[in-house]
């Protein structure tokens, strides 16, 4: 995967928490810095859906 779906909110939630998931990466922070994305930016995206990142649970709720 070379880039995320930012424009697509469900599908964009869906792929975050996979990788969380398969243990591709240890945080969101990561997955930010490895596809080139501000964490705050992330941050409003997910917001604008009604979703936001959850570290206790490390998903997107």
């Amino acid at each position: 995967m070379d880039h995320l779906p930012l424009n697509d909110i469900p599908m964009l939630v869906s792929t975050i928490n996979f990788l969380l998931r398969d243990e591709e990466f240890d945080n969101l922070d990561q997955i930010c810095y490895c596809f080139g994305v501000e964490r705050e930016e992330m941050d409003r995206i997910l917001a604008s859906g009604g979703y936001s990142y959850r570290e206790k649970q490390n998903r997107v709720i």
